[in-house]
């Protein structure tokens, strides 16, 4: 004869018990694949415009194909003969070194002034944020030869504003002072342009960014009695850190193969391997001595790289992601 359990055993013994597996409907199959089905068409756009150039790419860089191989639209197959060119370059060698240092003080600056800058516009009143907005689009949508143009204007040692100012306010005499002398100089010079050109973007975000931070939560944190830097370690940056990411990893890949500014601002008469980035040296070594197989390869491992530096970053928005 069975003994009835009492009701907290019998509800224990239930919950403990195998559950029924959800059967699969096909209603309930339509609304988990309605999310894919709304980026497929968007993979789908993005998957036929780089497949082939991609394909083309990988194809042209295991062949010998130079001026001639051009014009008869046929190249040899090399293998790897144009990968272990590269690689044995050491000029190839020290650009990736220069490009890496290059690219971590221009994304650094870039994020720590523009996030700088955000913070500083949520404080600012509303015409003055407004007009510094507006000052930041104008700076964004400055085509980059127009910039270059102006860049180099202002630091032309003849008649260059840079030196003028400087040179006003006793910092030095700079009178006719060549800025692009030396390759640290020039790169230097570079790298206030692309950071220049790249702050409004990251200030935008990070000011939209911060407009999602609970009023709330800093407000009870300021009741609690911790400082303006304390507020923003525990409260702002976890709430920012998801944008942080996101924006650091376009700033290196941007930044790890920007060709534009140092080609352009540098000038073709004095570039040279000593100031070579990543960009112009596959300009040089792709196009300017017509080796398209070779500067194919650089092309790939110069993607490479960029996802071996960029996967750090995208790790931890996964990581995020699943937290939340």
């Amino acid at each position: 004869m069975s003994t009835p359990l009492p009701d907290g055993m019998t509800l224990a013994a239930e919950a403990s018990g195998p559950r029924r597996r959800r059967h699969l409907t096909w209603g309930r199959v339509a609304r988990g694949s309605v999310p894919y089905g709304l980026i497929l068409p968007v993979l789908l756009v993005v998957g036929a415009v780089t497949a082939y150039p991609l394909y083309s790419l990988v194809r042209l860089s295991f062949e010998k194909y130079g001026l001639f191989e051009l014009i008869a639209h046929h190249g040899p197959s090399v293998g790897l003969k144009n990968f272990s060119s590269v690689l044995h370059d050491q000029v190839f060698w020290h650009t990736l070194l220069r490009t890496v240092i290059f690219t971590i003080a221009n994304v650094g600056l870039t994020m720590v002034l523009g996030t700088a800058i955000a913070l500083l516009l949520v404080r600012l009143s509303t015409w003055v944020r407004i007009l510094l907005t507006a000052g930041l689009v104008l700076v964004w949508s400055v085509p980059v030869v127009v910039a270059v143009q102006v860049w180099y204007w202002m630091t032309n040692y003849q008649n260059g504003v840079l030196n003028y100012v400087l040179t006003q306010l006793h910092l030095g005499n700079f009178f006719q002072h060549d800025w692009y002398a030396t390759t640290f100089s020039q790169l230097g010079i570079v790298t206030a342009m692309i950071v220049w050109g790249a702050l409004p973007f990251v200030v935008v975000t990070v000011y939209a960014a911060l407009s999602q931070v609970p009023r709330e939560l800093i407000e009870a944190a300021e009741i609690d009695g911790a400082s303006s830097m304390r507020v923003f370690r525990d409260v702002t940056v976890p709430i920012l850190t998801p944008v942080l990411l996101i924006l650091t990893s376009l700033s290196i890949i941007w930044d790890f193969g920007v060709f534009p500014q140092p080609y352009l601002l540098i000038g073709q008469a004095h570039t040279q391997a000593s100031n070579f980035l990543m960009g112009t040296y596959l300009f040089e070594e792709g196009y300017i001595k017509t080796d398209f197989g070779r500067g194919a390869a650089i092309s790939l491992l110069m993607l490479l790289i960029v996802a071996v530096l960029s996967v750090v970053y995208v790790r931890k928005m996964v990581k995020i992601g699943d937290v939340e």
